[in-house]
């Protein structure tokens, strides 16, 4: 149950990211996009790992892989 409740809370992270940025209610290289889009992904990992997604799983390696650089960015 946790782990289905914790896929849920990314994939709604990720959804209302999407949103957001589509329409203009906040930038794609804001901060707080991208900590919305890592957030999702890590959330949505943890879920498909404990389901053994690996498709799923590496995808969501990427995406938080790739947030984590842009925060970098931003921060840094």
């Amino acid at each position: 149950m946790i782990y289905e409740t914790t896929g849920w809370i990314g994939t709604i992270l990720i959804v209302v990211a999407y949103f957001l940025v589509s329409n203009d209610l906040v930038s794609s290289s804001g901060l707080m996009y991208q900590i919305m889009n890592v957030l999702g992904a890590l959330f949505m990992g943890i879920s498909v790992f404990k389901k053994t997604a690996w498709a799923s799983f590496g995808l969501q390696i990427v995406w938080f892989v790739i947030g984590t650089i842009a925060i970098a960015k931003i921060i840094f």
